[in-house]
């Protein structure tokens, strides 16, 4: 059975989908079968991973019998993806749970990318997932929407939550430009998992990929895969 896990962050703007990229590539990288399914009706994983000409199908074409799973899923940089209808009208929670159970028998990994907020979106995300990870940037307002997202998802049935905090210079940090970890972590009400440093390179990722060597957020990526698998990782901040 695989681990299925959603990825949220309650505001836009956070990186949240660069997460999932990353953590999608790191867990590969780490021999790991992952499928990252969009339900960002906004579509940014296809364009991330340089395969937005490549999508035919999505898993509302799945859902409405119009494919089958081998047509909807596309493969780029070494992931399985499917994509994101451009409309939830219809679709129900309990459909999307019976669907990702059809496809996680070929899988370690689900990884649902939920959209901004605490619509729809992510209430149909969360149908399926057995956890969850917050992505927030360390300011108040991005910290504050993450307990928000936190919360909602809390009352869905995903009480296994961590937190990414994105984005992260330490600088800032100590001069109090944006908050410090332990403010975020108490802001949150969410355990910390995975600190992620501001990468200039990763707003190329559509073209140069994510989770590169020679990108500052490497470590930090296979780091948050390492403690997802269970293993003891000490929580570093370059």
């Amino acid at each position: 059975m695989a681990k299925r896990i959603v990825i949220a962050s309650g505001k836009g703007g956070v990186g949240k989908t660069t997460v999932a990229v990353g953590l999608s590539k790191a867990l590969a990288a780490r021999e790991k079968r992952v499928l990252l399914v969009d339900f960002d009706n906004l579509r940014s994983v296809d364009l991330m991973l340089g395969a937005a000409e490549s999508v035919v199908f999505d898993w509302g074409d799945l859902l409405l019998g119009r494919c089958d799973a081998e047509a909807a899923i596309g493969r780029a940089q070494g992931i399985d993806f499917l994509s994101c209808p451009p409309r939830y009208d219809g679709f129900t929670a309990q459909q999307v749970k019976a669907l990702m159970k059809t496809l996680e028998a070929n899988y370690d990994y689900l990884l649902f990318d939920a959209p901004a907020g605490v619509g729809a979106g992510l209430r149909l995300a969360c149908a399926a997932a057995q956890r969850a990870l917050v992505v927030a940037t360390p300011d108040p307002i991005c910290v504050r929407a993450a307990f928000r997202a936190a919360e909602e998802m809390e009352s869905w049935g995903v009480t296994n939550s961590r937190l990414v905090l994105n984005r992260a210079v330490r600088r800032d940090m100590q001069k109090k430009r944006l908050l410090n970890i332990d403010d975020a972590i108490d802001k949150t009400g969410v355990q910390l998992i995975a600190i992620v440093p501001e990468d200039k390179l990763l707003r190329k990722a559509g073209v140069e990929g994510i989770c590169q060597p020679y990108q500052l957020s490497f470590e930090a990526f296979y780091n948050l895969a390492a403690r997802i698998e269970g293993k003891q990782v000490p929580l570093a901040f370059l």
